[in-house]
């Protein structure tokens, strides 16, 4: 073997590697960000004696609170990564977010878990990181394939978070959940540490330092490009709005039964599980109808499946309806990238996506905080109604910026 052909074969290997590890890394990361989700408000139960009204206001905050740091310091640790590597944030964020989860099962009240979470929040970037090593260290004839399989880790983890909180919190308790989940992602710290490879990235000041007032003239369709980050934020604050309270409003259905949280968790689940079954088609789909089209049949989908769910009696028809949700997400968010990508001058692509997941995280903030609010004044079911109407608002927006903007149909 000739040292060129070995030389080639060891970069193919290194950035292969990078990617199984990564998505191990992020996949992990996705379940616990989202494995909270069937039993925070319970567990916040455990720490207090709180009436109904005082339990949904902290399970929102203490949700809540953790994506309002992360969307405060990101541009700073997005910063520190141009001039450090993104390595170093890996491992960052992998030793912060694997001690933080475990002195989570060791508060003793909700302060604490407060301060915790926070904290949580200002240790993230392990996926942004992970994205852009990736896309940095990839031969370009392969970048889209590697950021294609690390979505589906996060996704992944998203999907299975949920689930695997229930069970962990079903067979060992609340507290052992989250010193597990600690230990895990310890390991992610060890592997990120001894098996990913980053070459150092030279970039110079010029590309450094962003001009965005000047780059952002050039764009040529303002107005849709914020129109858009706007549905994105609206979205996002409907999904996350039942999040702080869906165990209480499970446990209420259920009657107080003991399986609440193993049945929590697969409610929580429902919209990722039918997002990943669904996106898919309907990304195929939207090359044919439009992908402006596809948001429009994504509102009405969401509007038919949350107004019934204010109204259900059984744990069968809030999990029916908690799928079409996901039906809903998995033909509105592909094509709000889409449109997106379409949408914008390519020297400013990244930064345009950097952009829509802080409008994302602002509705990750949102959604909870408004969820708790709506649910002490007017009970769980309130929610869903709240959600319907913040839909209808979000689909006269869009209609209203999409009417004189220059989309296609295809």
């Amino acid at each position: 073997m000739s040292k060129s052909t070995k030389k080639t074969s060891d970069a193919e290997f290194l950035w292969q590697r990078n990617v199984f590890v990564l998505w191990f890394g992020v996949f992990m990361t996705g379940i616990a960000l989202s494995e909270v989700m069937p039993f925070l408000a319970l567990y916040i139960d455990t720490l207090g004696h709180f009436n109904k009204n005082q339990l949904s206001f902290y399970s929102g905050a203490v949700f809540a609170i953790s994506f309002l740091v992360t969307a405060i310091v990101s541009p700073f640790w997005g910063k520190l990564a141009d001039r450090k590597g993104r390595k170093l944030m890996l491992l960052r964020a992998a030793i912060g977010m694997s001690l933080v989860m475990f002195l989570m099962g060791n508060v003793t009240n909700v302060w604490q878990l407060f301060i915790l979470r926070a904290l949580q929040g200002a240790m993230g970037g392990f996926i942004s990181n992970a994205n852009a090593l990736v896309a940095t260290q990839t031969p370009k004839k392969h970048a889209g394939k590697a950021l294609g399989i690390l979505v589906t880790g996060m996704t992944a983890g998203n999907l299975i978070g949920p689930l695997f909180g229930g069970l962990l919190a079903t067979f060992f308790s609340y507290r052992m959940s989250f010193h597990i989940t600690g230990v895990i992602l310890f390991l992610v710290f060890l592997v990120t540490l001894f098996l990913v490879k980053e070459t150092p990235q030279i970039m110079s000041k010029d590309k450094n330092t962003p001009e965005i007032p000047n780059i952002w003239q050039h764009v040529p369709d303002k107005r849709l490009i914020v129109g858009l980050f706007i549905t994105t934020m609206l979205i996002q604050t409907v999904n996350t709005s039942i999040n702080p309270i869906i165990s209480l409003f499970v446990r209420e259905l259920m009657n107080h039964a003991s399986n609440t949280t193993f049945i929590a968790g697969v409610v929580a689940a429902m919209p990722g599980i039918a997002t990943v079954i669904a996106a898919p088609t309907f990304g195929r789909v939207g090359d044919h109808v439009g992908t402006a089209r596809m948001i429009k049949i994504g509102f009405a989908v969401a509007i038919v499946a949350f107004i019934p769910t204010a109204f259900v009696t059984s744990i069968g028809m809030l999990m029916f309806f908690r799928f079409l949700v996901g039906i809903s997400d998995a033909t509105m968010l592909p094509a709000v990238q889409t449109l997106l990508s379409k949408k914008s001058p390519k020297e400013m692509t990244g930064r345009i996506f950097s952009y829509n997941q802080s409008f994302q995280s602002l509705g990750s903030v949102m959604g909870p905080m408004f969820g708790a609010l709506i649910a002490s004044k007017f009970d769980y079911r309130g929610i869903f109604i709240f959600s319907a109407g913040l839909i209808v608002i979000n689909a006269v927006l869009f209609n209203i910026t999409t009417r004189n903007s220059q989309l296609t149909t295809h």
